[in-house]
């Protein structure tokens, strides 16, 4: 037992040792190195090494609309238009998601009337929201996703679909005829509400968008947006403390117009993608599978002429004259690799005219020994 465990223990380090020794990677300051395969393609990732641009700014706007809140941008007699305008520093992290990181800045316009007799005394209460958000942007690419591997069409439009969360800051006014008005007898003042950017400011935001890719430099895309705000007096309906919410209490209930606790907009944009960068093509546009699909057609369909025996085989010993050491071997003579002549017993007489093959013997015995 004790010499078996002495064996085990002098022989490990040794076979360890042979086997680290014979996959030896020769290494130097550049790659491969020791820690690599010792593919001699493997290679820093660096931009150099980069085949396609992956960042971009992009600028828009367009419409923006207060819905599904108490005061309401768009009814059946008017539509109240708005804006928004945004920016975004856009990194795409594979072919089919990117995160951006938005700023946008719009305004909405909204109106609302109160129930019954306060209804008809203070009319039609009109409000303006003016936001400003910052917000981290995901962007899946569908057309990426869901792109058929046996289509090789020119890849030019691509459906987009966006999630993101952010914090906003936004000041908003509420006019009426009665109690938000302009007035010195008695003493009224519309309602003017701001909310600075901090903790209680966050929202979200989803939508979806198409981009059509004009250039190497430029992407257009058409992108609506549904922002939750969370926040009940975004709209600019009033206060959103709990006694605003109380039927008893004597001030306007514009916030209670409707049964949601958040109010939330929708904006429609159409915007500009530059996109950074001195490779030729961009990640967005890229589709892996059908790069390999392509060039596993390629393969398939490629036509190569197999030519064996470009020179011929002069003596016809089934070795070709491009590598036949022998070009006039005796026809019937067995051949080696190189097409030379076989002589078994080396005594200069090949074996296709040897007596004796396997008995070395002169030339002018037939390669037998003389007696």
């Amino acid at each position: 037992m004790k010499l078996g465990l002495l064996l085990l223990a002098t022989t490990l380090p040794i076979a360890a040792f042979a086997q680290n020794s014979s996959t030896t990677v020769n290494s130097s300051t550049e790659y491969p190195n020791t820690f690599s395969s010792g593919s001699a393609n493997v290679q820093p990732f660096d931009n150099k090494a980069r085949r396609f641009r992956d960042w971009s700014i992009s600028v828009g706007g367009g419409p923006a609309f207060m819905v599904h809140s108490d005061l309401k941008s768009i009814r059946k007699d008017k539509t109240n238009w708005g804006y928004n305008a945004y920016v975004s520093v856009d990194k795409q992290i594979t072919h089919a998601f990117a995160l951006s990181v938005m700023y946008m800045r719009g305004e909405t316009k909204q109106t609302g009337q109160l129930p019954g007799a306060a209804g008809q005394v203070a009319g039609l209460g009109t409000a303006t929201t003016q936001f400003d958000q910052v917000s981290l942007l995901g962007d899946v690419n569908f057309s990426n996703l869901f792109r058929r591997v046996d289509n090789h069409s020119p890849y030019r439009w691509a459906f987009h679909g966006y999630l993101g969360i952010g914090i906003q800051g936004f000041r908003t006014s509420l006019h009426d005829n009665d109690e938000f008005r302009w007035s010195n007898s008695p003493k009224r003042v519309p309602l003017f509400i701001k909310q600075d950017f901090d903790i209680n400011s966050f929202f979200y935001q989803g939508g979806i968008g198409l981009k059509y890719n004009v250039s190497k430099l430029i992407d257009v895309e058409a992108r609506t947006m549904y922002l939750i705000s969370g926040d009940d007096e975004f709209d600019g309906g009033g206060w959103a403390d709990p006694n605003d919410y109380d039927p008893a209490s004597k001030n306007s209930k514009y916030n209670m117009l409707n049964a949601r606790r958040s109010d939330n907009a929708w904006t429609v944009s159409l915007g500009l993608s530059f996109k950074l960068g001195k490779q030729l093509s961009h990640l967005a546009w890229h589709d892996p599978l059908q790069e390999a699909y392509y060039r596993t057609s390629v393969l398939e369909n490629a036509s190569t002429d197999l030519v064996v025996c470009e020179k011929g085989d002069a003596d016809n010993d089934g070795v070709c004259d491009d590598w036949d050491r022998q070009l006039d071997t005796p026809a019937g003579a067995r051949v080696d690799g190189a097409g030379v002549a076989l002589d078994m017993d080396l005594d200069g007489v090949i074996d296709l005219y040897d007596k004796c093959v396997t008995v070395p013997g002169p030339v002018e015995n037939n390669g037998c020994p003389i007696k």
